[in-house]
């Protein structure tokens, strides 16, 4: 039997299509970058001003930290364990267990690749607004 290991996220847009009870919302967009075992993104829009997370990959699993500032000021960390999965369609999908250091809330969460197309889409004035440089 073989195992087929979703490919690099290097590059990748994600948009959250589920959310148990964190701040990332369908407006979220995190951007994946992928170097060897090292992973790391931005994020923001929705409930996130501004998000990074830094972690590794061992095969199609993620362990990462997080750090995120939401639209009233506050900070936040937490750590969160994925699951790397490739859609029909050939995007991927990463099923998240996420649990807040900061806080006393855990959750899931699933998001899925933006196409070309439909990242456009999801670029509004909210993400506009909160950009850094």
């Amino acid at each position: 039997m073989t195992t087929t290991i979703a490919p690099s996220l290097d590059g990748l847009r994600f948009a959250a299509v589920e959310n148990g009870s964190g701040e990332v919302d369908t407006s979220t967009v995190f951007t994946y970058h992928e170097d060897g075992d090292v992973v790391w993104a931005r994020y923001e829009g929705g409930g996130v001003r501004l998000g990074f997370l830094v972690g590794t990959r061992a095969g199609d699993a993620l362990d990462f930290r997080y750090s995120q500032l939401n639209p009233a000021g506050e900070t936040s960390s937490g750590h969160c364990r994925t699951q790397v999965t490739t859609l029909p369609d050939g995007r991927i999908r990463l099923e998240e267990t996420w649990e807040w250091q900061s806080r006393a809330v855990t959750g899931t969460s699933v998001v899925e690749e933006l196409r070309l197309g439909r990242g456009a889409a999801r670029t509004s004035s909210s993400l506009l607004r909160y950009r850094f440089h």
